[in-house]
């Protein structure tokens, strides 16, 4: 299976935020969407990502204000991006390797979606019940028909 296949059925919306924005709204846009980063453009361009982790670790821990606080000061820049043609075998090498959640996915130098460890393990687990699924119907009809 490939990320390609991911976006199909999630679809390729992007929640992005500036990088002069504050944290405070990075946090809020977060809590409305129900996810746990997000891509910092700037004129369409990857700029960086700001997840729950590094608010926690450059935020909350360090006695800062996240009113106060600009995405810019705290992101992440050396971001970890993957094509639509990688596959979700690499993605979770990636992830587990690197420990992030969030993998952007570029298409000629666009972010054109996103990609979360949660993505990758649910196709993973589709992908086995449909594998046990057509073993059982295998072995069933041998069951059925002996040879």
């Amino acid at each position: 299976m490939l990320v390609r296949d991911i976006l199909k059925n999630k679809g390729t919306k992007v929640y992005s935020i500036a990088p002069n924005e504050t944290v405070y709204q990075a946090i809020s846009k977060m809590d409305k969407h129900d996810i746990g980063a997000l891509i910092v453009l700037e004129d369409q361009q990857l700029k960086g990502i700001i997840s729950e982790r590094d608010y926690r670790s450059k935020v909350i821990l360090k006695g800062r204000s996240s009113k106060n606080t600009n995405v810019h000061e705290i992101m992440t820049e050396d971001v970890y991006c993957v094509t639509p043609e990688e596959s979700v075998e690499a993605c979770m090498s990636i992830m587990t390797d690197k420990k992030i959640r969030h993998l952007p996915i570029m298409k000629d130098d666009t972010v054109g979606g996103v990609v979360s460890i949660g993505d990758l393990v649910k196709s993973i687990i589709s992908k086995q019940k449909f594998e046990i699924k057509n073993m059982r119907q295998y072995i069933q009809g041998e069951a059925t028909y002996p040879g």
